[in-house]
């Protein structure tokens, strides 16, 4: 689970962590509201969606009277960024920079522990650092038994900052940012950037954190912030409607029975060139409605170019299947082509019914998939 930078930074405050609060915001005249109420000379105008490279999008802006704080409000709400609008933004003091960093912990599967990264290339989406100068790059495991004592914290502390005085600041922010990430379960908490201030203070600029969705149960402060974007609110749907869903991005939509035949129907599509949309296993039914549900959730994916159907009739006869096909296409009415392949248990029965219908029909995988890449192209 994924919360907004505003979110993030007010879990920061509760935990002693220095960031600038702000006040969000859905419209231009909010925007001019919070400078008045913030008393501000200089502000910030910034995106509230969960991605990064908002910067690089124009969804953060620099301000210096009301004016041009609903100026800017307005041209970023309803701005796409990568994919997501911007619905509302947060309006704070802008810090007096004097020099940035990277700051993160999260969870690293190769050392099965939490892991500390820092890098004095702060501002900057971090993988590109990674790729062009990944010396830049410190990375630190942390023991749970042990956690991060002020030796080890000093000791991150002084790689990023030069000055004794920063050293503590950095010190006990590291501390309070780990503190954090164990008591809520995250799985990601990290600053970009954390800045040095000309006046010399440490604040936390930017929060972005992950937590563990199994974990949520005993964590209902954290589970009340959470907004869904598009993605996950299609996968709550495909819970709702007892379907596995997982969003992949490409152009083949699946629907398929059974998780094992779901992966190599996809590692199939990548075979013969093509990308699947989604992962999608809908279980052994053959319930028209079932299929109309899963078609529904298919369509809602404006990327998805052709529909494979991929079923296995084990106890679930193929000749069902064919029949709630047809009665849930009745209903739907959609111009994507649809490959169907049906193999188990009275397939040729279920083939037949499928004769004479808009559906493409195989009678092997490989033939299935080698249609749907085709008909994209």
């Amino acid at each position: 689970m994924k919360i907004l930078e505003y979110q993030g930074k007010e879990l920061f405050d509760k935990m002693g962590v220095p960031t600038v609060i702000g006040k969000v915001c859905r419209s231009a005249e909010e925007a001019m509201a919070a400078y008045d109420e913030l008393v501000l000379e200089r502000a910030v105008v910034k995106a509230q969606v969960l991605t990064g490279g908002r910067g690089k999008a124009g969804g953060i802006k620099l301000t210096s009277s009301r004016a041009e704080t609903g100026a800017a409000a307005k041209a970023i709400l309803g701005m796409e960024i990568k994919g997501l609008i911007v619905d509302r933004v947060m309006v704070a003091e802008a810090a007096d920079i004097a020099s940035e960093y990277y700051f993160s912990f999260a969870v690293d599967r190769n050392s099965k522990s939490v892991i500390m990264i820092l890098s004095r290339e702060g501002g900057v989406e971090i993988e590109e650092v990674a790729a062009k100068t990944p010396e830049k790059i410190h990375k630190i495991p942390i023991f749970p038994f042990v956690g991060i004592p002020d030796f080890l914290a000093k000791k991150a502390s002084a790689i990023l900052f030069d000055e004794w005085g920063l050293v503590l600041q950095g010190k006990n922010m590291i501390q309070k940012l780990y503190k954090l990430m164990v008591s809520a379960d995250a799985s990601l908490v990290e600053v970009n950037p954390l800045v040095v201030t000309r006046d010399g203070r440490l604040l936390a600029l930017d929060a972005k954190l992950n937590f563990d969705d199994n974990a949520l149960f005993r964590q209902p402060e954290i589970e009340a912030l959470f907004e869904p974007d598009e993605e996950e609110k299609r996968e709550l749907e495909a819970k709702a409607n007892g379907f596995s869903f997982v969003h992949l991005g490409g152009e083949i939509g699946c629907m398929v029975n059974g998780a094992g035949l779901a992966m190599a129907t996809m590692d199939l599509i990548k075979l013969y060139g093509g990308n699947p949309a989604n992962f999608l296993d809908i279980g052994g039914s053959s319930n028209p409605r079932k299929v109309i549900e899963a078609m529904k959730l298919l369509l809602s994916d404006k990327e998805v170019k052709v529909v494979l159907i991929n079923i296995f009739g084990g106890i679930t006869r193929c000749d069902d299947v064919a029949r709630g096909l047809i009665t849930a296409f009745n209903e739907i009415k959609t111009d994507i082509p649809i490959v169907i392949r049906l193999t188990g248990t009275n397939e040729k029965e279920g083939r037949a019914m499928l004769e004479g219908t808009p559906f493409h029909s195989a009678e092997t995988m490989g033939e299935a998939i080698r249609k749907a890449v085709a008909l994209v192209k």
